[in-house]
This record gives C-alpha cells, structure tokens and sequence, in this order.
C-alpha cells in the first residue's frame, strides 16, 4: 500500500468517525413537544359532558428556580360550558401534569381567572396554566396531561383525559445533586419572571462532548497511523 493511499484511509476514517459524533448529537433531542388531544370526561353541577381539546405542554428553564423547569399547559379549545354567564374573574382553572418516565408523581399547574365574561352555553377557554417542575431524579421524563379542575360561582367541575393520551412533552433533565433515575414530585404555580432559554441544557452539553471525543479519538488514530506508517519507510 502506498503512502499516498494509507494517508487517504486514514482521513476517512478521522471523518467518520467526525459524522458519528454527529449523529449521536442528532438522535438524542433534548427536548420533544407534540399538541396531543385530549378526550375529556367531565362531571360538571348540571351533569356529565365530553369534549376534546388539542393540549400542549412546553417548558422553560426557571432562573429563579435554579435547576428547575416552568411549565405552560395550553388549551386550543374549551373543553366545558356553563348554562349562565360568568362574570369577569369568576373562573378559576387548575390542573395537574403527570409525569412518567424517570420521574414520577405530578406538577400542579394553575392560572389566572377568566379575563372577559363568558357568555352562556359558551365553550370555556382555559387561560395558559403554569407551574414548576424541578428534576428529582436524572434521565428521560415524560409530561402529560391530567386531571383538570374548573371552579366558578360557588361550584366545581371536574375533567378527567378518557382517551389515555400519549405525553405532550419529553424532557431530558438532570437532578441537582445528581439523583437517580425514578422516584417523585410535586409542584406549585411558579410566578417568577425571567426565563430566557428554553429546554435543559445539561443533555445537549454532554452529547456536544460525547461528539467532540469521537472527533478527537478519530484524529488521534489518524496521526498514530501516519506516524507509524512514516517510521516503517524508515
């Protein structure tokens, strides 16, 4: 084998191993969102109802919270009615996030009273619900979407997903401290400000270092090679 030729099979193999890096980065997302619908079945004051509504769930990293994520739950569409008017301010939801994966428990999420009144016999659109999840355990968890409370006038309906829908949110988290890979939380509305990067960053670092010592393992071998090769002809 020539010089020329060892030095060029050499190269390929430096820029396959480059491309491999690569693909690990584009196969592992850190984060994965869909708009999932959701069958809801609600036991309201004047009976039972059903309605579906597109759900979705998104997240942003928390700088108040530290290692923690807020969560937004967005209704396309309302999902019960009322047979009189609501006034402004007199409906107040609230819903939890189940979570899967290498979490569990739930994320209680809530948000503002109905900024307009809601005429009757109207579908009630659910205001944006927030809250914070903070990672109790590191790996791959999933957010969907649970039972959803509508208080207004003194009553209280209640809708529970009867379709069993798939998660509407996929995160890749990291534990402070460090944690394993199960066990549970719970959280409450964060009503912090400044939130200016969104998904976890931790999964998406140690991939870009994965890729980068695949690269650099593969140009070490390149050299190794070369220099091997150059004291044979020696």
């Amino acid at each position: 084998m020539s010089y020329r030729t060892y030095q060029k099979r050499t190269a390929a193999l430096a820029f396959a191993a480059a491309l491999a890096g690569s693909a690990v980065l584009m196969a592992a997302p850190a984060a994965v969102a869909d708009v999932v619908d959701v069958n809801y079945q609600c036991k309201t004051p004047i009976g039972d109802k059903s309605a579906v509504s597109p759900i979705d769930i998104k997240s942003v990293k928390s700088v108040k919270s530290g290692s923690g994520y807020k969560l937004t739950m967005s209704f396309q569409k309302g999902v019960s009615s009322s047979p009189v008017e609501l006034g402004k301010g007199a409906m107040n939801p609230s819903a939890v996030i189940k979570l899967g994966g290498a979490d569990s428990g739930t994320v209680a999420v809530s948000g503002p009273a109905n900024s307009a009144a809601i005429p009757a016999d109207t579908p009630i659109k659910i205001n944006d619900l927030s809250g914070t999840y903070t990672p109790k355990k590191t790996g791959r968890v999933t957010f969907t979407a649970g039972v959803l409370t509508i208080k207004a006038l003194g009553t209280t309906t209640t809708c529970t997903p009867g379709n069993n829908p798939k998660p509407s949110l996929t995160l890749d988290v990291t534990a402070a401290g460090g944690g394993g890979t199960s066990g549970s939380t719970q959280s409450g509305t964060d009503t912090g400000s400044g939130l200016p990067q969104t998904g976890p960053e931790d999964s998406a670092i140690a991939l870009g270092t994965l890729g980068g010592t695949v690269l650099l393992a593969g140009a070490a071998g390149a050299l190794w090679l070369t220099r091997r090769n150059q004291a044979v002809r020696r």
